[in-house]
């Protein structure tokens, strides 16, 4: 935690931190935009933010784009969230809940978290029924080869369900991203959606999301990437964890973490 808050203790960083979070997902040259610093200045800030694992960054071709990431803030208030009590407590989940969501206007999702496992177990998590029930809450089954469907199982024993998810790439321990399924009657249950309101929602086009797997040491980093959707898309609300119904991604990431580090759950989470 040394990097951690020697990275936050410089005002520069917390104010590219700070722009981040206003408006997630940034190349070099919007981060410099506005600022009294030079862009070596900031290539250098945002160099320190990124070792200490405050940022995440992935390629948009040849652009390096910036992401916000929370995880080290979530394991600073998991360490001494015993020491405080409920107020205080919520005050700082309220604040790791608004550094985890995207804004109104964006059209995708980018989470990263830092898990002590290794990339073979990983995989397994993110592959087999087995380990998908328990975090989950669903059993999801495929071969896992381009072009295969995805099969969902929403309960032990019940019949697994086409809901039109596809793998699109697929490299084991390495990189897995599939389509994501349209809305579901399910759905209109949670959220009190009318018939006519879930028609129109399903008109909208399909998203995808992408896992990202690589070494980190002890630790092995995954990168949750979930874009393709339409600018205020329901879906992205529901899966990025801003419908109050829903935990969405954070949610169930915290729960495949604490799985794979502990062999328990923090709750059960719905698909």
């Amino acid at each position: 935690m040394d990097a951690i808050f020697k990275a936050l203790a410089d005002p520069s960083r917390r104010q590219l931190l700070d722009r981040l979070n206003q408006r997630n997902g940034q190349s070099l040259q919007e981060l410099c935009t506005g600022l009294d610093m030079t862009r070596q200045s900031v290539t250098k800030h945002l160099a320190v933010l990124e070792a200490a694992n405050l940022i995440t960054v992935t390629w948009r071709g040849r652009e390096k784009i910036h992401y916000l990431n929370a995880a080290p803030i979530s394991d600073i208030a998991e360490r001494w969230i015993s020491r405080y009590h409920r107020g205080r407590a919520e005050a700082l989940a309220d604040l790791k809940r608004a550094l985890e969501e995207p804004t109104v206007s964006q059209t995708e999702f980018v989470y990263a978290t830092y898990i002590r496992t290794t990339p073979e177990q990983l995989w397994k998590a993110l592959t087999e029924p087995a380990f998908t029930f328990r975090y989950w809450g669903a059993g999801l089954q495929s071969d896992w080869q381009v072009g295969s469907p995805i099969l969902w199982q929403p309960a032990p024993g019940e019949d697994f369900q086409d809901l039109d998810q596809v793998v699109l790439e697929a490299q084991p321990f390495r990189r897995l991203s599939y389509t994501w399924h349209n809305y579901q009657p399910d759905h209109a249950e949670i959220f009190g959606w009318t018939d006519e309101a879930l028609a129109e929602l399903m008109k909208e086009k399909r998203s995808k999301v992408t896992f990202d797997i690589e070494p980190a040491g002890s630790a092995v980093k995954l990168t949750v990437t979930h874009d393709g959707f339409e600018t205020d898309s329901e879906m992205l609300k529901a899966v990025s964890g801003r419908k109050p119904e829903t935990g969405g991604w954070p949610e169930l990431l915290a729960n495949l973490k604490t799985l794979l580090e502990t062999g328990d759950t923090l709750h059960p989470v719905g698909s």
